[in-house]
């Protein structure tokens, strides 16, 4: 029974992150599908993946009800928990699409939909699940499969435009950008922010962090420099990090740490997120740079 969870404990994960965008939630529904899992009857379950996956998800469904109610009481924006993905924490990441389903972008734009149409666009586009499959998971018809399946899709749809297909071009502009942020570059950073730039920062109360988004290139240079003049940041190191599938930044310094995802619009940031709440990078600051 142990061995059969646990090489379906991977995907049980990665299913649990993209509906939640929390690792510690997401380990926490694969130990409670573990508890499950182990006081089922075995000789009924016919198929231990599919029987599994439906766990999962509703599992998925029950926090992300009362997750909405937590994120309201949040102190600041919030943003999904990063992810190192260079060595395949969240699968095979291989093609744009792969990478993209996992970037902060698209995992923010999902908080947004309903908690079924999360679930079936994970499935469906993540997973590659039929929307037979998909209606016999959550208890639903095939119609109503397709339908959620459409309305995430179009709610999806402008997150999915801003991933580049470049992968070699987008994280040279990421070493471009964090570098002239690093030198107090003014003339770099504006060549490098659109217009209509959009920055977030998630401490969640714990750190210093900009409470309301920074909206457009004049404010968002203010902060991005003001933050580049902080004391603290004498001693600071920085190194890029495939992280969530893109390359980011991950800063360090006085025990304190902060990743910065940058999202393109062409060859300019459109928006920029900063994740600083030390709750949420576990998982990052157990990763070492190879």
């Amino acid at each position: 029974m142990t061995e059969l969870f646990e090489g379906q404990r991977a995907r049980m994960f990665n299913i649990a992150y993209r509906m939640l965008g929390s690792v510690a939630e997401a380990e926490d529904v694969v130990q409670d599908a573990f508890l499950r899992w182990h006081g089922a009857d075995q000789s009924k379950i016919a198929t231990p993946p599919a029987w599994l996956t439906k766990v999962v998800t509703n599992l998925c469904l029950t926090r992300l009800s009362s997750a909405r109610a937590r994120r309201e009481q949040y102190v600041g924006p919030w943003l999904p928990e990063p992810v190192p993905t260079a060595d395949g924490a969240l699968g095979p990441l291989e093609t744009v699409e792969q990478r993209e389903l996992v970037s902060l972008g698209v995992l923010v734009v999902l908080e947004r939909l309903t908690p079924p149409e999360r679930a079936v666009f994970v499935l469906r586009e993540a997973f590659g699940h039929q929307h037979r499959e998909i209606a016999e998971i959550l208890d639903i018809d095939e119609a109503h499969s397709r339908q959620l399946h459409s309305r995430a899709r179009r709610h999806v749809a402008d997150a999915r435009k801003r991933f580049p297909a470049d992968r070699a071009r987008h994280e040279e502009i990421v070493r471009r950008f964090l570098d002239a942020t690093l030198r107090g570059d003014v003339k770099g950073l504006e060549q490098f922010l659109a217009d209509d730039v959009v920055s977030w920062a998630d401490g969640g109360g714990k750190v210093t962090a900009a409470r309301r988004p920074i909206v457009g290139k004049a404010k968002v240079l203010r902060y991005m420099l003001g933050f580049q003049r902080r004391p603290e940041l004498k001693e600071i190191s920085a190194e890029i990090a495939e992280i969530n599938g893109q390359p980011a930044w991950v800063l360090s310094w006085n025990h304190m740490t902060a990743v910065f995802v940058a999202e393109m619009e062409g060859e300019r940031v459109a928006a920029l997120r900063a994740i600083l709440n030390p709750d949420k990078l576990r998982a990052v600051t157990n990763w070492r740079p190879v």
